[in-house]
């Protein structure tokens, strides 16, 4: 899912909905017993989110009733934290009304499995059905075939036969198109064709019109009898709100459809399309659609979205990521160099090859964005500019392989000569190497299981007060010991102006402290330079 901006994390269709009930959130922390008036000032915020999103009023009112409902009762009334309990009821909540669980694709028996796309003209089955036949020979591991049966439109099926290309994958076009050709006889001998070179799945690429019509319905009915297709998915543009739902339960009327594909999630539209489609026609969301990339659609998962709709991240989808893009064997070699010699084996070299994996995964702004929390720095990540890390590969590029090995030879000549090489300035040469130094040392000390450095209580952490490690540290341990405050209050407690230890269900001060079910999270600043591209003086 990627090749699109996004902020925080979240697809933009969201974005709006994410604030408001983020805000709707905060007014319960502190809390310690939610009062009726709380849960329908509650419930009241979250019902006006949901509008604003344009989600279709029958599926607002049903949420609601049974977020009041749930919220009323004794499982937030005597839960030591309401806000988190609330946040749990709203999270299972849009589970339900995103689908429930995940749904796979029904694959036929005896192949081939025939996939039929409908929908209306402009919602995107052409390069959808393109993104379908990659991910299905790339991650399931089948002999796709596209069919060519939008013969109205102009020019779609040379669309079809360029998409196909891209995916690597062949296109049964035997009309030209343009007009010309009967779309149901391409299908019928489409079944053919995919028997004899034994494809294990055809996906149908019908036509579509600029409204539901008697016609378009005819031959898409045609189309299904021909080919007795085991999936019917209806693809449906996520930005355009309520018309969504209307065109979709006019397709279940007319023709029948198993699933949904909701394309174009990178829009800026309200989202009520997603939140609405599953509840409103009983059929699932299976997969999204979110970008002009072929790579840009995945399988949709509800509770996954609900997650990031909550401002909560996208955890699971993050690990999926990374196991397709990084190498095992690898990453293990990466990890022994880093568990080491605190990391000193782990040089320039590796630190390019572990960012150019990382950037396989899509843009930064949109893997930092699936952490928990992310809605809290967006500013900082829709800031962030992509083009710093083509700037950092040139400046490791400029060096020597003697200098990517140890940077410590890297003076102040080496760095004029490689800031000239890499077209970059010299503080952008000494900014690169003493953050490396630092990522290696967190890295480090994160692969030795020591946690991160600079966290309270954190024993073995160089340089950190109270944490028992490096010079520094120790000498303000002795100091501890020989006197106490000057203040005699302090003595008497000594406890006093120390950070508060993070209760249950809380984040450490290190990370901003507060609540991280309810999304408040502050980014540390160390963090904050990295994506700012800034150093830490």
């Amino acid at each position: 899912m990627l090749g699109f901006t996004e902020r925080n994390g979240l697809f933009l269709v969201f974005d709006t909905l994410s604030d408001r009930l983020s805000a709707a959130f905060k007014n319960l922390r502190g809390k310690g017993k939610l009062t009726d008036a709380d849960i329908d000032a509650t419930a009241r915020e979250i019902r006006i989110a949901l509008l604003e999103a344009d989600v279709a009023l029958p599926v607002v009112k049903e949420f609601i009733a049974a977020v009041k409902e749930r919220a009323s009762g004794a499982e937030v009334r005597g839960g030591l934290n309401p806000a988190q309990q609330v946040i749990k009821i709203v999270n299972e909540e849009l589970v339900t009304i995103l689908g429930g669980a995940t749904r796979e694709l029904r694959m036929a028996k005896k192949p081939p499995t025939v996939i039929m796309l409908a929908g209306l003209q402009g919602a995107g089955k052409t390069t959808l059905a393109g993104k379908l036949a990659k991910w299905l020979k790339e991650t399931r591991h089948q002999t796709p075939m596209l069919v060519a049966a939008d013969l109205q439109r102009p020019n779609a099926v040379t669309q079809l036969q360029v998409v196909g290309q891209r995916a690597g994958v062949p296109v049964f076009a035997p009309e030209p198109g343009n007009g010309v050709g009967d779309p149901v006889e391409v299908a019928r001998r489409a079944m053919d064709e995919a028997r004899t070179k034994q494809h294990s799945v055809v996906i149908v690429d019908t036509a579509g019109r600029l409204g539901v019509d008697e016609e378009l319905m005819k031959q898409a009915a045609d189309i299904r009898d021909a080919v007795s297709p085991d999936e019917i998915l209806f693809v449906v543009d996520a930005m355009i709100g309520q018309d969504a739902v209307t065109t979709a339960q006019a397709f279940l009327d007319g023709v029948g459809f198993d699933g949904v594909v909701l394309s174009k999630l990178d829009g800026d539209a309200r989202g009520g399309a997603a939140l609405s489609i599953a509840q409103v026609t009983g059929r699932q969301v299976m997969f999204a659609s979110n970008g002009e990339k072929l790579e840009d659609f995945d399988v949709f998962h509800p509770d996954r979205m609900a997650s990031r709709i909550l401002g909560m991240g996208d955890v699971m989808s993050l690990i999926e990521q990374a196991e397709r893009t990084f190498d095992a064997d690898q990453a293990a070699k990466t990890a022994a160099k880093l568990q080491k010699k605190g990391g000193k084996d782990f040089t320039l070299d590796d630190f390019l090859a572990q960012m150019q994996s990382v950037r396989k995964m899509g843009p930064l702004t949109k893997i930092f964005g699936m952490l928990p929390g992310a809605a809290q720095f967006k500013d900082q990540l829709e800031n962030f500019d992509e083009r710093e890390i083509d700037r950092i590969e040139a400046v490791i590029h400029s060096m020597t392989p003697a200098e990517r090995a140890d940077p410590h030879i890297i003076n102040g000549s080496r760095r004029a000569r490689i800031a000239k090489g890499s077209g970059t300035e010299v503080a952008t040469v000494s900014g690169l190497v003493e953050r490396f130094f630092e990522a290696r040392k967190m890295m480090s000390a994160m692969a030795s299981g020591k946690g991160l450095p600079g966290m309270p209580g954190m024993p073995g952490m160089p340089g950190m007060p109270g944490a028992g490690g490096g010079k520094k540290g120790k000498q303000q341990a002795k100091k501890g010991k020989k006197r106490g405050s000057g203040n005699p209050a302090k003595r008497a407690n000594p406890g006093a102006g120390r950070p508060a230890e993070p209760q249950p269900g809380e984040l450490p001060a290190a990370f901003g402290g507060g609540n991280f079910a309810g999304g408040n999270f502050e980014l540390p600043d160390a963090f904050k330079n990295l994506v700012d591209g800034k150093d830490e003086k």
